[in-house]
């Protein structure tokens, strides 16, 4: 093991901190919540976990930087803590199980760990630079490794795509159509180019596939590529480190918006993925 080995198991007791606060919520079914300026929810539960990991990075990595989704940044330092407390809060409010709490450590700009804890699956992922991804059931001590697998060629990938086309930018709307052409297979299955709201919630790709997270079927070997656009720091610091250790790559693109949007993919795919990109923005 690295020395990222205390930075790690510090994350995995961030994420220990999370999850009673989470569930407590969730089986009460009846967490207040309101909505942001861009139209996503913020709960109860969001706040109240996030809370609670900033207390725990103070206390114990008072040298460190902080920066969460619903609270902010805090501090100055190379080293920053990122703080994701419900991903998948829309899934949270409906009682489906697929969100998760996202803890990544940032050094000079790299994410050099992240975990992933969703415990209404009862699953976790995680990785720490130079050691690999792994993944467990949080019934079952025993660690698996994660591995990239899939297509080379984009006509034969199944890609992952998110958000829904009505919550898309314009240019992030030209992009998914163009990879849906050109992809064998998106996920979800919908016309990309249609931006009204539909009269059923589309599902995100990792629905009922046991994961949480597109980022983590790619990491999982069950998805080609993910594409997540119009996103924070929050939503993707700590999958990057856990893709590219199983194998797979991250690469930030271009956008014409504040929001970040980023690729995952296996290397083969990757390149091929990027060149519509570039000619996208």
């Amino acid at each position: 093991m690295s020395g990222l080995e205390p930075d790690l198991a510090f994350a995995h007791r961030l994420a220990d901190a999370a999850e009673p606060i989470a569930l407590r919520h969730f089986t009460a079914g009846n967490t207040a919540w309101q909505t942001k300026r861009d139209g996503s929810p913020v709960s109860e539960a969001d706040e109240q976990i996030e809370h609670a990991l900033r207390s725990q990075v103070r206390r114990h990595r008072p040298d460190d930087a902080l920066l969460g989704e619903e609270l902010g940044a805090a501090g100055h330092s190379p080293r920053r803590w990122i703080i994701d407390a419900i991903d998948g809060t829309a899934s949270f409010l409906a009682g489906e199980p697929e969100w998760s709490t996202l803890i990544a450590l940032d050094e000079h700009g790299t994410a050099q760990l992240g975990v992933v804890a969703a415990p209404a699956l009862q699953r976790r992922w995680w990785a720490a630079r130079g050691n690999g991804a792994w993944t467990r059931s949080t019934a079952d001590s025993r660690a698996e490794p994660l591995t990239i697998a899939g297509a080379s060629r984009l006509q034969e990938a199944t890609v992952g795509i998110w958000p829904p086309p009505s919550r898309l930018s314009p240019p992030d709307t030209a992009l998914a159509v163009r990879v849906a052409a050109a992809a064998g297979r998106t996920r979800p299955v919908v016309d990309w180019s249609d931006t009204t709201q539909p009269p059923r919630p589309i599902r995100k790709p990792s629905t009922g596939t046991g994961c949480c997270h597109g980022a983590l079927l790619v990491a999982a070997g069950h998805l080609d590529a993910f594409l997540l656009l119009g996103a924070g720091p929050w939503d993707i610091a700590a999958l990057i480190p856990i893709v590219e250790e199983a194998g797979g790559t991250y690469t930030d693109l271009p956008t014409s918006g504040h929001a970040r949007s980023g690729l995952f993919a296996n290397p083969a795919l990757h390149q091929q993925i990027l060149d519509l990109a570039i000619h996208n923005y």
